[in-house]
């Protein structure tokens, strides 16, 4: 009898020992920092990139840029140096996704306001209609914040080419001229080295939340 219970407790501190190894595993597995995918043309729907980069697989970044914002002021990438920012495609006078797009915008501005490292950029893809007054007259009536959130027009060629060959998110016209195109219900996560780091339908309240989650994520890589 006294061996059996010899025995027993053998097993039972192997038994504990292993558990305590389990339970470690899978904590740590659970709480590891995953960082955030960095995203390349050959990832995304090729309706959605420019086809000269349909299948290029890595170093992709966001080109440099020259636009004019909702005061006349020129922006450009210099302004979005070391900052994360959320970038979109719309345009003002859009009466269906637009508003919900700029509404949830609007609320991810609240959640980073006394945050220097993030910032926002809105791409208008109907920059003949979208002049600087417009474009004024829109930031003020949804509440932006000019240090938070630059609404940009300019060159049709410019943001076109951005759109297609850099954000990869807005899709061909296909039958309305070379620059002519559909933007596309996306927001899209820039990091600091200018690369894409997320896709999130700006339309939908859980897909916000996860975007917002994932700022908290990459802002750990520059800890």
């Amino acid at each position: 009898m006294l061996s059996f219970f010899k025995e027993y407790k053998k097993f039972a501190i192997v038994f504990a020992v292993i558990s305590a190894i389990i339970i470690a595993v899978i904590y740590n597995t659970l709480n590891v920092y995953k960082p955030l995918p960095i995203y390349q043309p050959a990832m995304v729907s090729t309706e959605l990139v420019d086809s000269t980069i349909q299948y290029k697989k890595k170093y992709h970044k966001i080109a440099d840029f020259s636009l004019i914002n909702q005061n006349g002021k020129i922006i450009t990438q210099k302004d979005y140096e070391n900052k994360i920012y959320v970038a979109d495609f719309f345009f003002t006078t859009c009466q269906t996704i637009c508003p919900i797009m700029t509404k949830n915008m609007a609320d991810i501005q609240k959640e980073i306001i006394n945050d220097d490292d993030v910032m926002l950029l809105s791409h208008s893809v109907t920059p003949e209609i979208d002049t600087v007054a417009q474009l004024k007259r829109y930031a003020i009536k949804k509440g932006v914040i000019d240090s938070k959130w630059n609404l940009v027009t300019g060159d049709k060629k410019q943001i076109y080419k951005l759109a297609r060959k850099s954000y990869l998110a807005v899709k061909d016209q296909g039958d309305g001229g070379p620059f002519d195109m559909v933007h596309t219900e996306n927001f899209m996560l820039i990091d600091k080295k200018r690369q894409i780091r997320g896709f999130y339908d700006g339309t939908n309240k859980e897909d916000i939340k996860r975007l917002l989650k994932d700022i908290a994520i990459l802002k750990e890589e520059y800890k």
